[in-house]
């Protein structure tokens, strides 16, 4: 005989299908955030990423991107189950059934299925990062910085989602067994979720929407300083929100209207957009996911063609093969001690430029913290260093003759001038910090010579004035400046050995990143205070380790060598590179899976109107044609909107930054255009598997 509790296990197994798909759609969320999670709170990366940088902003704002959509994605995944498991809840109910006496055995299928898919979905995410993590080390660039370094805290954001999924699953269990109207419960399923129908208005206006919001949310910050004198709080970044209504809409209008403006012969696509429309939510939410997805992944992945092309375009058009530069007190290599050096290698050296400069004290104002996040403006005598060289050291250096006013200075920018805000262009006296002797000036302008260009930067006085504020200054405040070439074809041994050379011959008292300012030091203690790069652990390079990315991107003295920063370029970024190219990996598979799930539900769906179209006379042709209607819009929308909504949010970025787009930005936009050519012919080629899948499916010839 059989019981209730037999049935119950009995119709279970009949819904393996559908219990499979829940399984899947959780399991892919928990891998994606599980993954990324584990590299976002690994101390290898947070060791090389700069706390409070752009390079950790990124890496938070798409997480959270990715985690608003994996969230939206296991809600999806809830409904539709029980959308199909209503059909057993409903037939369990007609027998006598209660919503009581369902509701334990449900809860525990819930917390079962649940529990399994996402405790797989975390174990699967730590060997997808060792995976991709030590392949690329493998196949292209390794470091001992790379050691690949786990924190397991990650687990408490895979935590958060996993309770998530259970919340969500339960309170879907109680609000259908709550339902009273058993013949609703078990035609469920065939139950249709169009959405609210708007007019084509809502497609333009999303798009400007999300415009509005990218806007909005980018200027909110500088205009809230700038009236409140505070920093911005995190609220603030709910003027984004714009952009997430605007993709709804903009998916809502794909749905119901489409994005055909031909409405002649319009009821060729009358099959496909009704079937789009009668389950709008299901599919909004999708379209809207994988959107936010595809977004980010393209957001990480721009990152690398950014970066690497100015870096590499800023190589190739240096005047000299080498640049170092020394503290006076420092015993360094001179031209006798590196011609030597480039003997061993059967080199020789030519243009060797040696010209000296004065590390004075500029003032200026700053921002000073007060209680909370506000801040207010001082003046400061002591402000900060900057490297200053006379007339004639500029000329010895560049070949450029140029002419300084007395009382006056010059600051050497790029020919771009992209890095002004490096430079002070305030200052109203120059300070001798042994003799604490003052310089009245003025700032006369900007002089360009890209190759003189670094994070301190340098300053270019009248020879009367360089002479008078140099009195008295001991070694240490002062400095010499070298250019040199190579006469024909360098060699990688010997740049290797001079930078290890070079690194070799300073003492530790040079053991500094170029964002430790010796004249803010002297201020802060004279003021009674703690100089915050004592303390702070982004200060602590260290010479037994040069070549970690620290200290080739922020040693004060860090030489400029052509052939060692063409070289070992990927190996100083690779921890960069790898972190950018993983999320975009990550984000993209997952929207592809989405994408494919989706379009697999809506075969199983729509079975019987395709069965139906059969037994009307449908032809091959005409059944794949529906079939494209329907999985097109799921796969081209999501791709189209999120790649050129990046583009061109990435472009208004490069340009916010200082008011133009420079050579490298065009180039590197460029790249970024054929990157997304490539991205999108990957998308093409899951589109067409997805196709076929499809045609198995519902028994189509292709």
């Amino acid at each position: 005989m059989m019981t209730l509790k037999s049935l119950e296990k009995k119709l279970q197994k009949a819904d393996r299908k559908q219990a499979g798909l829940y399984l899947f759609c959780n399991f892919v969320s928990l891998l994606l955030i599980t993954a990324y999670a584990a590299m976002m709170f690994s101390p290898t990366v947070l060791l090389v990423l700069p706390e409070g940088g752009d390079s950790r902003k990124q890496m938070v704002a798409i997480f959270i991107l990715a985690l608003f959509g994996c969230v939206v994605f296991t809600i999806y995944a809830s409904g539709i189950f029980f959308r199909k498991k209503a059909r057993q809840l409903g037939t369990l109910m007609a027998l006598g059934a209660s919503g009581r006496r369902l509701l334990p055995g449900l809860l525990r299928e819930v917390l079962f299925l649940s529990s399994v898919s996402s405790f797989a979905g975390i174990l699967a995410g730590f060997p997808i990062v060792w995976i991709l993590w030590n392949g690329f080390r493998l196949f292209i660039t390794d470091s001992t910085q790379m050691t690949l370094r786990l924190d397991f805290k990650c687990l408490y954001l895979s935590a958060l989602l996993f309770l998530i999924v259970v919340a969500f699953s339960c309170v879907n269990a109680y609000r259908y067994l709550r339902r009273t109207n058993i013949m609703e419960i078990v035609h469920e399923e065939h139950r249709n979720e169009p959405v609210r129908e708007l007019g084509t208005w809502c497609g333009p206006v999303g798009i400007l929407l999300v415009f509005a919001g990218a806007v909005l949310g980018y200027t909110a910050p500088m205009v809230y300083q700038a009236l409140f004198s505070a920093y911005s709080p995190v609220w603030i970044n709910l003027f984004f929100a714009p952009c997430f209504l605007g993709l709804y809409m903009i998916m809502l209008h794909t749905v119901v209207h489409g994005w055909n403006f031909r409405r002649k012969q319009s009821y060729k696509n009358l099959i496909a957009r009704s079937m789009m429309k009668f389950q709008g939510k299901q599919t909004v939410n999708n379209l809207l996911v994988s959107t936010v997805l595809i977004a980010g992944g393209t957001f990480a992945i721009f990152y690398l063609p950014m970066m690497g092309m100015g870096r590499i375009m800023e190589i190739k058009q240096r005047p000299y093969d080498y640049y170092y530069l020394y503290r006076a007190d420092q015993t360094i290599p001179g031209e006798k001690e590196v011609s030597d050096l480039a003997a061993k290698y059967n080199l020789k050296i030519k243009d060797f430029k040696n010209a000296p400069y004065l590390s004075l004290a500029m003032d200026g104002t700053t921002e000073v913290e007060d209680e909370g996040r506000n801040f207010h403006y001082e003046y400061v005598l002591l402000l900060e260093e900057g490297r200053f060289l006379s007339e004639d050291s500029y000329e010895m250096l560049t070949g450029e003759e140029i002419s300084v006013e007395q009382g006056s200075y010059l600051a050497v920018s790029n020919v771009d001038e992209t890095g002004l805000y490096y430079l002070n262009s305030g200052a109203a006296n120059l300070t001798n910090m042994v003799t604490f002797q003052s310089l009245p000036v003025t700032f006369a302008g900007y002089v360009h010579y890209d190759f003189l260009v670094d994070q301190i930067g340098y300053y270019v006085l009248n020879n009367t004035d360089y002479e008078s504020i140099a009195q008295g200054l001991t070694p240490d405040w002062m400095g010499s400046t070298v250019f040199f070439n190579i006469d024909g074809e360098d060699s990688y041994a010997f740049a290797e050995d001079f930078f290890y050379t070079l690194v070799s011959s300073f003492g530790p008292e040079c053991e500094l990143p170029v964002y430790y300012d010796r004249v803010t030091k002297y201020y802060k203690e004279q003021q009674g205070e703690i100089y915050w790069g004592d303390t702070d652990r982004m200060t602590k390079i260290s010479f037994s380790r040069p070549d970690e990315s620290d200290f080739r991107l922020y040693w004060t003295y860090m030489p400029k060598s052509r052939m060692l920063d063409q070289m070992d370029f990927l190996r100083t970024f690779s921890v960069y590179f790898m972190m950018f190219l993983f999320i975009a990996i990550i984000c993209s598979l997952t929207a592809m899976i989405i994408s494919y799930t989706r379009c697999m539900t809506i075969a199983l769906n729509n079975r019987y109107v395709f069965d139906d179209l059969k037994r009307l006379g449908a032809s091959p042709a005409f059944l794949l044609r529906e079939i494209r209607g329907q999985a097109g819009p799921v796969f081209k929308i999501p791709s189209m909107v999120g790649m050129s909504i990046m583009y061109l949010l990435y472009a208004l970025l490069m340009f916010g930054n200082d008011g133009k787009w420079t050579g490298s930005e065009i180039g590197g936009m460029t790249v970024c255009f054929f990157i997304l050519i490539a991205l999108a012919g990957v998308y093409y080629l899951i589109y067409r598997h997805t196709i076929k899948s499809m045609c198995r499916q519902l028994e189509v010839i292709e």
